[in-house]
């Protein structure tokens, strides 16, 4: 073996890119639980692949035989059912990760200065990941996927000037027919693949050029050298350590994950609709057409925003900058410190605030706007129920957490950042 992997590096650096993306990169030595998430994106991106490349060899993209396939890959193909669950759970819990390894970076500051590039990178990830959902939504053919695409590809269509030529370029059709799904599904299995791969390549390397943060904040890269290792006083090398870490992750997260799959796929309808069990039919809408669960805080923003003069582009505009505002995260952070351990109440106060609107936000993007009843007569709200009240409100919480972030974060009242990391 030694002598195969010598002639391999003599043609190929295997052994190098090895150890300078993992077998010696050296990582801080606090990481805690919240640093389980980034392996594990990694990991439902891979079985996505997976799954998704088993799904595609029975899969007709074909407007007539799109819904029959699927049905035919559940009833018919050996463990068929298990590999199209395994591909519809692992897209949301895709979601519950890359959330979770945003609120990581929130917390402990991740998106500072050296860090802003990497933190790009994961936005621009999260995008390419709410796109690759959106085109793969529209693949089973069924009732909320039909209608649910329409509804979506239709708000580009209250744009300006450009809106009824995107969603007639988005649709490659008058409406959503075979040739959406066609393009849909060249997009959903190929281009956007593609493009998350090279993206969380980018977001590798350029989290390996500055190295990670850690729970402290402190720059590890900084500190003196201990003379026995060669390495930082408080680093180590991710091999074995973090390999044994991230297995125990990877463990605890199979466990949830074939739980989900083998008893509860559906999840009471918020991973599987049960309109989607139905073939589309262009001529019956459903009572109601939501967005996916990790689409519904976005969507609950577009329902709250009042429509003038009957179109929602204001709502357009406001879910698309509630998505984007992520990009500025670097520079409107001006706080004395990175981690939430050494943050003062206003940072911590309004980062309650904004991950209590977000979660709220979602659940009102599951229900239908009236679920909390009407307000009676009442100024202002006359003719608003409650949800859109709360909507509202939470919206405007959610942006303020952002625009508000500069003079509440120069202002905190924080503690000194001790020299070393810690372990609690």
């Amino acid at each position: 073996m030694s002598r195969f992997m010598t002639w391999v590096d003599e043609r190929f650096p295997l052994t190098a890119l090895w150890n300078s993306q993992w077998g010696k990169y050296v990582a801080p030595k606090n990481f805690n639980f919240w640093y389980y998430f980034g392996s594990l994106a990694a990991l439902v991106l891979v079985l996505q692949i997976l799954t998704g490349i088993w799904l595609t060899m029975n899969y007709k993209p074909d407007a007539q035989k799109a819904f029959e396939s699927v049905e035919y890959i559940m009833r018919d193909v050996p463990w068929g059912w298990l590999i199209r669950y395994m591909h519809s759970t692992g897209a949301s819990l895709f979601f519950v990760v890359v959330y979770l390894h945003m609120f990581r970076g929130l917390m402990y500051g991740s998106y500072r200065k050296p860090r802003e590039l990497t933190w790009i990178f994961g936005c621009l990830i999260y995008l390419a990941l709410m796109a690759e959902a959106f085109f793969g939504y529209l693949l089973p053919w069924g009732q909320m996927s039909y209608w649910g695409a329409q509804v979506i590809v239709n708000l580009f269509s209250t744009l300006p000037v450009i809106g009824d030529d995107l969603s007639v370029w988005i649709r490659g059709d008058y409406t959503i027919s075979d040739v959406t799904l066609n393009r849909f599904f060249a997009f959903h299995v190929a281009a956007l693949p593609l493009v998350l791969i090279a993206l969380v390549v980018a977001h590798l390397m350029a989290l390996h050029e500055t190295g990670s943060n850690n729970p402290d904040g402190i720059e590890i890269k900084k500190q003196p050298k201990d003379p026995r290792t060669g390495l930082p006083l408080d680093g180590i090398y991710s091999h074995p350590y973090y390999t044994i870490k991230d297995i125990v992750g990877v463990i605890v997260f199979l466990a949830v994950f074939s739980v989900i799959v083998f008893f509860t796929p559906e999840m009471g309808g918020y991973f599987l609709e049960a309109n989607n069990f139905i073939p589309a039919n262009p001529l019956k809408t459903p009572s109601e057409i939501a967005p996916v669960w990790y689409f519904t805080p976005y969507y609950a923003m577009l329902r709250a925003v009042p429509s003038f003069a009957q179109t929602q582009v204001w709502g357009v505009i406001v879910m698309g900058i509630s998505v984007l505002i992520f990009f500025a995260l670097p520079w409107l952070d001006r706080g004395a410190v990175k981690s939430i351990r050494y943050r003062g109440r206003l940072y911590k106060g309004w980062l309650v605030a904004f991950i209590v609107s977000f979660l709220i936000l979602g659940y009102l993007g599951t229900v239908p706007i009236t679920v909390w009843g009407q307000f009676a007569d009442s100024a202002p709200f006359y003719g608003a129920d409650k949800a859109t009240v709360v909507a509202r409100f939470l919206t405007v919480v959610y942006f303020l957490f952002f625009i508000l972030m500069p003079w509440y974060t120069a202002r905190d009242k924080t503690k000194p950042v001790p020299t070393r990391v810690r372990w609690h």
